[in-house]
């Protein structure tokens, strides 16, 4: 039994990277195709029926250059910083729960990585720690403009950290669980409609304003800025490092998007879910399932790519004014009005 659990897992993990990789190598060519729809041009048309090879040209072309390392004094740091970015981009993903169970032969096979009951505070964890990958990174690179970056970066997702953190803890009571399986279960009331942005629109609002800028996503694209800073805390960057940088940006998107339709919007969960699995079996349930949530994670993707080219970027003592002066004020009050409802 325990060397059948761990082969299912070792099986699940490399699933879900592969799902992950492949969402962030076409979430590259899917943000190029909505800057070209929105901007009233074709985008990506060359490579492939569509386009649809541009991703894997542009890999290519990314990973073969040479590896440029600058004149500093901390080449290991400089080193592992993309890394580090890569690596917790992608640790998330560990605790989304993707369907119920699977059930096959008679085995249940449950389709989630780590069902960690406290798996809240593990992500508040992971998201904390991600911002080290950039700041290394920008230390290590012996720029100015990187360090700026850096810096900016670092500032910013501390900063927006709290009141994400804030908006979690109002969540929390409301479902009374930190386990994101627990969470998507409530969710499955009114045949699978019973969805917490219902009871926390304002909960879900800060949340998804924070998230722009823990992915340092457009409008809060700080850390890169190229307008001012070149490039920002990738300037000196090159291909391996330059593609885990802007790999695992498009990883976290994956994640964030994903964390939100499993918090708010249902997870799994989908318009009639008990009437197939009555009428169709759990299997095609889940099936279902699964391809419910990634459709809400690819939406998401899409609201991500669609604010992009749609709102200028903030100045930085507005970034630093709407998280301290607005979004931290509103998530104390929300928790303060959770609270009284929850009691009533």
């Amino acid at each position: 039994m325990e060397i059948t659990f761990i082969i299912e897992k070792l099986i699940f993990i490399v699933l879900v990277f592969a799902v992950t990789m492949f969402f962030a190598l076409y979430a590259t060519y899917a943000e190029r195709k909505v800057a070209g729809f929105l901007q009233d041009r074709l985008g990506p048309n060359r490579a492939g029926i569509f386009g649809l090879l541009q991703p894997i040209a542009d890999g290519a072309k990314l990973f073969s250059k040479e590896e440029f390392m600058p004149d500093t004094p901390d080449k290991i740091l400089f080193i592992c910083g993309p890394a580090i970015a890569m690596t917790l981009s992608l640790l998330g993903t560990a605790v989304i729960p993707w369907a119920e169970k699977f059930v096959i032969a008679g085995y249940e096979f449950i389709p989630q990585v780590g069902d960690v009951n406290v798996a809240v505070l593990y992500i508040v964890a992971v998201l904390s720690a991600g911002v080290y990958g950039v700041v290394i990174g920008g230390w290590a690179s012996n720029n100015k403009y990187s360090l700026m970056g850096s810096i900016r970066a670092g500032a910013q997702m501390i900063s927006y950290e709290i009141a994400m953190g804030l908006s979690v803890i109002a969540l929390v009571m409301m479902t009374g669980s930190l386990s994101l399986r627990e969470i998507t279960l409530q969710q499955g009331g009114w045949n699978g409609m019973e969805w917490n942005i219902i009871y926390q629109p304002l909960t879900f609002i800060i949340f998804l304003v924070c998230s722009f800028a823990e992915c340092n996503r457009t409008p809060f694209d700080l850390a890169e800025c190229e307008s001012e800073l070149v490039n920002g805390h990738h300037t000196e960057y090159s291909s391996l490092g330059m593609g885990f940088f802007m790999f695992s940006e498009y990883a976290s998107m994956f994640f964030s998007s994903a964390l939100i339709s499993v918090l708010f919007f249902g997870g799994y969960n989908y318009p009639g879910i008990g009437w197939v699995n009555e009428n169709w079996g759990v299997n095609i349930a889940n099936i279902f399932a699964v391809l419910s949530l990634l459709a809400k994670t690819s939406f998401f993707i899409f609201f991500y790519m669609w604010v992009r080219w749609t709102i200028p970027r903030f100045r930085y003592d507005q970034l630093m004014k709407l998280g301290w002066k607005i979004l931290f004020p509103l998530a104390i009050v929300n928790i303060f009005l959770v609270g009284i409802f929850t009691l009533l």
